[in-house]
């Protein structure tokens, strides 16, 4: 679970994210990459009904969650990512999904 100091809580902070980011698209999602005034690496999820059921929206954001987690000590602090997943992110397993979100952080030069 990611403390609240690594969550976008902010809806002005995932719209400035996504208009003003870097984006970086892969198979099962798009990611945007934002510096930001906060000392602490910040995530946040986007998971909209055309990936699934409410059952599998949860599961995806879930793995999200994780992985971001997990790739959350290599993350240069004071930069903001909206992970939005695409449709075929539903039927992903986790590894496929922590693969895709590290290649997106690795280019957007933000993992250490």
């Amino acid at each position: 679970m990611l403390a609240r100091a690594n969550r976008i809580t902010h809806g002005r902070d995932y719209r400035g994210t996504v208009r003003g980011g870097a984006k970086f698209v892969g198979p099962n999602t798009v990611t945007y990459i934002r510096a930001s005034d906060s000392s602490d690496a910040r995530f946040g999820f986007i998971v909209a009904k055309t990936v699934g059921v409410a059952v599998v929206r949860n599961r995806v954001r879930r793995r999200l969650k994780a992985a971001s987690h997990e790739l959350l000590p290599r993350v240069s602090p004071g930069v903001d990512v909206v992970v939005r997943a695409l449709p075929q992110a539903g039927s992903q397993p986790y590894r496929v999904l922590f693969e895709e979100l590290s290649r997106s952080l690795s280019k957007g030069s933000v993992l250490a």
